[in-house]
């Protein structure tokens, strides 16, 4: 969209004029001085009306952060308050282009970007005749091909511990809680997920 500026804009209205010399700048001024007021009143407009554009896609945001971190459904419980202003657009723009999946790699890939970079998942089965041997892999009940392993390696360093902490902070933060909750959000609804940080 092509922004007219206030010159643009004082040439089409002093065109819009009548003809005849009541309008004549020379002789009565106050339509001309009319039509330059509005003439900045008017491309102010348009160049608002640019930058909100500008605003649909979530790259180019300057000033609907707010909206658009409610669209997506931020701040997140998860990651919790306190992120700076590009952190925010940063995750609103993840949001916005990321394709959520239901694989395994989806949520391995999930964890290695929460700080994890060991982590793999183990899919659990339910018995069947001919697909399982012993030894092989865990299995139980029928109920067992809804649970699945999400195996972290080391736990991340931090938390708050009794002894360990100050007056005021927290108890019982650990940076390990973020990304359990973000897998437990995004697991299919009808699966358990266990976590192992051996």
């Amino acid at each position: 969209m092509a922004v007219r500026s206030e010159a643009d804009y004082r040439a089409q209205l002093r065109q819009l004029l009548p003809p005849g010399p009541a309008w004549d700048p020379d002789v009565y001024p106050v339509p001309a001085m009319v039509a330059d007021a509005a003439a900045a009143e008017l491309a102010r407009v348009d160049a608002r009306a640019e930058a909100l554009l500008s605003e649909m896609f979530p790259g180019a945001v300057r000033e609907l952060l707010a909206d658009w971190e409610r669209v997506m459904g931020l701040p997140d419980a998860c990651l919790g308050q306190g992120a700076s202003p590009a952190e925010r657009l940063t995750e609103i723009v993840r949001r916005f282009s990321e394709v959520g999946r239901q694989d395994a790699r989806y949520f391995e890939d999930l964890a290695h970007r929460l700080g994890y970079p060991d982590a793999w998942v183990e899919m659990w089965r339910a018995p069947r005749f001919g697909r399982m041997r012993f030894g092989r892999a865990r299995f139980g009940g029928w109920a067992s091909q809804f649970v699945w392993v999400m195996h972290m390696g080391t736990r991340l360093p931090g938390g708050v511990r009794f002894g360990l902490t100050r007056f005021g902070a927290r108890f019982g933060a650990n940076p390990n809680d973020i990304v359990e909750c973000v897998i437990r959000r995004y697991a299919p609804a009808h699966t358990v997920v266990f976590f192992d940080y051996s």
